[in-house]
Parts: structure tokens; sequence; C-alpha cells
């Protein structure tokens, strides 16, 4: 069973200027549907949490009293099955939205995967400025929809594709996942460890580092750390994710 460390009660003071107008995510994150006035507005109903790696911001079938946008670092988001066995769904990192649910409880948890910021919101203090301001509910429904969209391509990924074309898949996608971080010269940062990345993709940690050695060796990709790896053949990679030989 995985230990995971709860997320801190208590928030450090809010500063005197805004979360908001600093905000290096808001760009890439429903927030830019608001006007300056509206940002005001939310920035009074936010509060700034700081997470470690481990921390959790949500445990599957508890009460969903927060949502929240992540402002730096990146977060998983999972389900366990009863014998302990995880199943990632989906890497979430700057301008991504996490917690807004069809029912009373989280259908999900998530936890910290390195040093992270979010912005902490009451769900029913959040629902009502959405109700109040409908280019913020346009923006939710559009990044609700690029959710779907993301999951059915993560069912492809699951039920279809092989090894290799998994380990391909989420290299590309990596590419320009994390907005904060951009790939210049095709750069790739992994912040997640070879478990978490045999969870999302259904394999085992050996197949992970198997396909990925394979792909060193080959010549697509160049390991610059543990965590950093750049896309020498980007073309290649794609090529591979989509099935070719």
């Amino acid at each position: 069973m995985l230990k995971v460390r709860a997320l801190p009660t208590a928030c450090a003071d809010r500063p005197t200027s805004s979360v908001c107008s600093g905000c290096g995510a808001r760009a890439f994150s429903v927030c830019d549907a608001l006007s300056e006035v509206d940002l005001g507005r939310l920035d009074s109903l936010a509060e700034r949490v700081t997470l470690a790696g481990g921390d959790v911001l949500a445990n599957e079938a508890e009460p969903a009293v927060n949502v929240f946008n992540i402002t730096s670092g990146a977060v998983r988001i999972y389900k366990l099955l009863p014998d302990g066995r995880r199943q990632i769904t989906a890497f979430l990192f700057a301008g991504d939205f996490i917690g807004l649910t069809a029912g009373a409880t989280y259908a999900f948890s998530a936890e910290a995967i390195e040093d992270t910021t979010v912005c902490r919101f009451r769900a029913s203090e959040y629902r009502a400025l959405a109700r109040e301001r409908p280019s913020l509910e346009a923006a939710l429904l559009s990044r609700a929809m690029h959710e779907l969209t993301a999951a059915q391509e993560q069912m492809l990924l699951l039920g279809r594709k092989t090894a290799r074309e998994r380990v391909a898949s989420f290299l590309v996608t990596m590419l320009s996942r994390d907005p904060l971080r951009p790939s210049g010269d095709n750069a790739v940062r992994l912040p997640m460890t070879r478990s978490e990345i045999a969870d999302y993709l259904g394999l085992t940690i050996e197949t992970v580092s198997r396909e990925l050695t394979k792909l060193k060796t080959s010549g697509v990709i160049h390991a610059v750390s543990l965590h950093d790896l750049r896309i020498e053949r980007p073309d290649r990679l794609k090529d591979m994710a989509n099935g070719a030989s």
C-alpha cells in the first residue's frame, strides 16, 4: 500500500499583493479567461499552498470540498485497486485544474510529484464565481472537453498500443506538456519516477527501462540526467508512437 503525506491544513498568510497578478501559470490556465477586475475576485478566494513531493491534494472517495489550480511543479492523478495496485491516469502541470467532479466526492487521488505550488479554492465558492462569469464557465468546459479527449487517447494507448508505442507516445506528449519548462532543443523534463511512468503506461518498470534503453541505443533520445532527456530524432519518435516499424 502506498504511503503518502497529508496536505497541510494551514496555509501561509496570504501576501498583500495579488497572487494572480504575479502568477506565471496564468496564461496557461482557466484564470486567463477573466478580466483584471474578476481576477481580483478570484484572488480573494484563493489560498496559496506549497507542497513537497508526496503531499496529498485529494484522496479518492473523500468529500470534494476544494478545487485546485496548479501554478508550478507536477501532480499525479491516480486510482488504487483494493490490493494496493495503482493506475496513474494523468500527470498534470502548471495551468492544469483539479477537483471539479460530478459527485460529492473525489473520483481520484492527487499527489505532488515534486515541489509544487497550487491555488486552492473552496469548491462551492469557485462554482458560484463560474456561474456569475460565463467566460470562466466556458474555459472550464473547454478544459473538461480537453480532458475527455486525453482520456480517449489514454484508452487507445492502454488498449491497443505496444510497449514501444506507449513509451514513444508518452515522450511525444511530454514534449509540450509542461509550459513552464518549455521543450527548447527538444528537451524533455520527466519529474516522475520510472515506476510512475510504468503505472501510467500499464507496463512494468523493467519494460519501461528496456524500451528507454532501446531508444537511447538507436539514437532517438539522449539521456542528459535521470530526469532530463533530449529528443534527437523527433520525427522518428512520432513515427514509432504511431506504430511505424
